[in-house]
């Protein structure tokens, strides 16, 4: 396993994870912006510039199962009330490859700088870039450690149709060759899942950020 957050991450899009031993590694945080939890199968990754004694302690305070103390409400809280960060929900983490060509769709691209999506975008990546179809959107940045990310909206009345699918699979057509692109679905989301599965994203783990002020 790498040492650097993107190094694991690079790992896992390639389908070298880290090894499952029901650990937990801290890793620098790549940015201020950056932090955050990773948990992968039998191994977690914990991504701060706070003091790793501290977070394998509280780790082990805990009266639950090891596998699962990443995760875990009680965690989670206290993390965040040392960083006095906040975060969204828990997500799973998907990835797929780059492919090659034109996307299958036609894109019109946003370039509305305070467009509400990009905004809050912005919150999370960098180098957002915003493109539109009847009924959806798709967004484009820079996540943690540099990784690829996309993001796919649907308006209600465009769901059903695969339309989600068919964005998620024009993203992957819009990154370099070669480089692996992220999503993260709320896990009670099906409909999300099943699209980008569908795109060819596959899980890895879940994941929670924890999002600056």
């Amino acid at each position: 396993m790498g040492e650097s957050l993107a190094e694991i991450l690079d790992g896992a899009a390639g389908g070298r994870f880290p090894v499952p031993d029901g650990r937990t590694t801290v890793v620098e945080a790549p940015s201020g912006r950056d932090w955050g939890v990773i948990a992968f199968t039998a191994h977690s990754v914990v991504f701060t510039d706070e003091d790793p004694a501290w977070v394998q302690a509280t780790l082990a305070s805990l009266d639950c199962d090891a596998l699962a103390a990443t995760m875990h409400p009680r965690f989670l809280n206290a993390l965040l009330e040392r960083t006095g960060r906040t975060t969204d929900t828990i997500d799973l983490l998907t990835v797929a490859s780059a492919l090659p060509g034109d996307p299958p769709l036609e894109l019109r691209e946003i370039t509305d700088p305070v467009h509400p999506r990009v905004v809050s975008a912005r919150r999370r990546r960098d180098g957002v870039r915003m493109w539109a179809v009847d009924g959806g959107v798709l967004v484009l940045g820079r996540g943690e450690a540099g990784r690829w990310e996309v993001a796919v909206e649907l308006e209600e009345g465009a769901r059903h149709r695969g339309l989600g699918r068919a964005l998620a699979t024009a993203a992957r057509h819009l990154v370099p060759e070669g480089e692996p692109l992220w999503s993260q679905q709320a896990a009670g989301n099906a409909r999300s899942i099943r699209a980008f599965q569908a795109a060819g994203f596959r899980p890895v783990g879940s994941e929670a950020l924890l999002l600056v002020r």
